[in-house]
This record gives structure tokens, sequence and C-alpha cells, in this order.
């Protein structure tokens, strides 16, 4: 047997895709213009699916601290911080990141899936239990697996059915961690915190927090969920990532336990990777002051968020949640209508994101759009029309 035989179905759905028009799943962006605009297939685009929540990007004291950081520690660290050591900047991106989430403790992954990875894997081990959210992100599935712990998934956002679970294990031996997400990333809803910490309160178990697409966004001081919903103390761990809001590349978790930072000694995607690039760290570094001083950026976000959620329901698409979000999905009837519609709007001068079934919940086909405060009214009301004119074009094809 052929080892890519197992990958054959891959191929033939990438086929199927690049049948219909553009590869979906491997644009190419020409030339990046702003945090909102690139050129894509030689036209000018506007971004409507990078993540870049705060369109930070393009910020020139964040782009000015990147190139001191390139000048003067070179493009690379070479080697993982326990065996060639940290560079000033990781030390101070660590402070600098407990201070805006007002938590003691702070390390620094080299991506934001390897903080996910690093968190699950330093926190619990084979004597323990991970509760996970059935809608969780991959790396937190891979970051459970990699931790040798039992896994007890519990229906998404139910925190009854969280209970009933923890139920059937009191008794056994071993820490109890679960995990929950601040905005979950295909659909736009989020964790409801305050049915969890009740269940917290009766179990006893220690709660994490991945604010991935939160960070920044969420709450009067964007410190994510907790910070939202006034339960900042009921959340024991927080990890986030720098792709998104930060504009960098990296990953953190934080915390307040008196040994926390064991984790570094204790978790093998920290210990066994090469530490941020310079460039990452400073650039990041960068990015999360701004963030603090500039709490105007989280609120365009969300006059923007509620813009584009308006008017996607007043054009009658089915959103994938009512309660409006950065993220903001759109459901489709099946796969290759959602390509269809993803080809038509890029034609158009729009880029979304495509997510298809596996990697989206009850196997949905979805087009997913990323606000960001960077996006003007002009943009947030373009991105809708040209969402109105491939639906009914679609409709009356169906006719």
């Amino acid at each position: 047997m052929d080892l890519f035989d197992k990958h054959k179905h891959i191929a033939e759905r990438h086929a199927r895709m690049m049948a219909m028009g553009v590869n979906a799943v491997g644009l190419v962006n020409e030339k990046v213009l702003s945090p909102t605009r690139s050129i894509i297939n030689g036209r000018e685009t506007i971004l409507a699916g990078t993540n870049n929540y705060m369109g930070i990007t393009f910020e020139p004291s964040v782009i000015e601290a990147g190139k001191k950081a390139l000048a003067e520690f070179g493009t690379g660290t070479t080697g993982s911080r326990i065996a060639n050591g940290s560079y000033a900047m990781h030390g101070e991106l660590e402070a600098e990141i407990a201070k805006f989430l007002g938590r003691k403790h702070c390390i620094v992954f080299t991506t934001g899936y390897q903080a996910n990875l690093g968190m699950m894997a330093g926190l619990a081990g084979p004597k323990d239990t991970i509760f996970l959210d059935a809608d969780s992100h991959s790396s937190i599935y891979d970051g459970c697996t990699l931790s040798g712990a039992k896994l007890v998934r519990f229906r998404h956002n139910d925190a009854a059915d969280l209970d009933k679970r923890l139920s059937r294990v009191e008794g056994e031996e071993g820490g109890r961690l679960v995990v929950l997400e601040g905005i979950y990333s295909m659909l736009g809803d989020r964790a409801p915190l305050a049915d969890f910490v009740e269940v917290k309160k009766k179990h006893g178990f220690q709660l994490l927090v991945d604010d991935a697409h939160s960070f920044g966004v969420l709450g009067p001081n964007g410190r994510g969920l907790g910070d939202e919903t006034g339960l900042d103390d009921e959340v024991d761990f927080i990890v986030g990532t720098f792709s998104k809001s930060v504009g960098s590349i990296g990953g953190f978790g934080a915390g307040n336990h008196p040994l926390f930072n064991t984790i570094r000694y204790a978790s093998r995607p920290y210990m066994f990777t090469a530490s941020p690039s310079p460039v990452s760290a400073a650039t990041a570094l960068q990015a999360v002051k701004v963030l603090a001083r500039e709490p105007e950026r989280r609120t365009r976000l969300w006059e923007n968020s509620a813009r584009l959620h308006a008017g996607f329901k007043a054009l009658g698409l089915t959103m994938g949640c009512d309660v409006v979000s950065p993220v903001i999905a759109v459901k489709c009837k099946d796969e290759p209508t959602t390509i269809g519609m993803w080809n038509e709007l890029l034609n158009a001068g729009v880029y979304v994101n495509i997510a298809l079934p596996p990697g989206t919940p009850s196997k949905l086909c979805l087009l997913r759009c990323s606000v960001s405060a960077a996006h003007t009214p002009a943009d947030i009301d373009r991105i809708i029309e040209l969402f109105g004119q491939v639906v009914v074009k679609q409709q009356q094809a169906a006719e």
C-alpha cells in the first residue's frame, strides 16, 4: 500500500474545488496594501477573512519595532530558550502580556498552535482528565493527545452536560482541567462562562479559556471572555495567539498559580522548539502596548461587526450565530454552493474564508468573515452589497 493512498479523497476533493475556480485553500496574496486591502489575481480586493481584528499589521510603531529588532538581534534565535537562552524581548513580552491580562505569570510560545499544545501537555498528564468542549480548535485536541490525559468531550456550550460528565468521574485520581474558548472561530459564538463557573464551584476543577479570537477583543480592557463577563478571577489559565489581534506570530499561556513557570520544564512544545524570532517577539510586544493605549480600536471593531451582522441579517442570510461578533459566518446549503459563492465573491472583489467539513461543527458549510477595526463603513457596506449580489445570483440559478 502506498502511504498516500489514505489521502486520495483529499486529492479528489481538491480537484473538484479547482474545477470550480480558484484554489480557495491556497490563495496567493500577490501584494498586501493595508490591513484591509490586497492584490489577488491581479486586482485590488477587500480582505474580509484575515483575523486582523485590530488592523494592527501596518501600525508604524509596530513595523519600526520589528526593523529595530532585526537590525540588533538578527533574523532568528537558532534554538530553544532552554538550550540557547532567552533574548531580552522574550521576557519583556511575557511581562507586558501578564500586565495587560492582570496575571502574575506568562509564558510565550513560538506559534499559537504550540501555545495550546504546550499548555495542555504542561498542565495535564496521564493520570489527569481534560474535559473539552466538542467544538474546540484542533490545536486543543492535539494538545490533549500529547498530554496523555484522559479526554472527555461535552456538548458545545452545555454546562449541564459538563456537570453530568464530571459527576461520573467523581472520586477518580488525578486533576481535572476544563477547556473553553472565548470566541469560537467557526461560528463566532462564545462560551456562557457564568454557567460553567457555577459548575466549577460545584466540582472544583481548574479552568482554561482559549482567548485566541477574543484577546484584545472582548471586555472593557480587551482581556478576553473573563473580562467581558466580570469573571476573570474564575479563569485559572488563559491561552492566546499573536496571529489575530496582535498581528504577529506566536502565542502565550498565562496564569496566577505559584508553580506556573514549571510548565517551561514540563512542556515539550516549549522545551524543544526554537524560541520566537526577534522580529516576531518585538512586533508582538509593541502591538500589545498599542492595544493597551488605544481602546478606540475595539470600539471601531464592534461598530463594524454590528454593521456587518445587521446587513447580512437584512439580506436574509442564515447566520452562524445570532450574537454580534467579529467572526461572522454565513451558512450555505452544501459544498458546491459554498465553493461557487466563494468564487463569485472573490471575482467581485472581496475575500472571505471558506470553511467545510470536517473542520466545521455539525458538518456545516460556511463562508466566514472576520471584521477588522481598520475596515471603513464603506468597506462594510460594499461587503454587504457583494454578498447580496451573489445570493441573488445563486437563488436565480437554483430556480
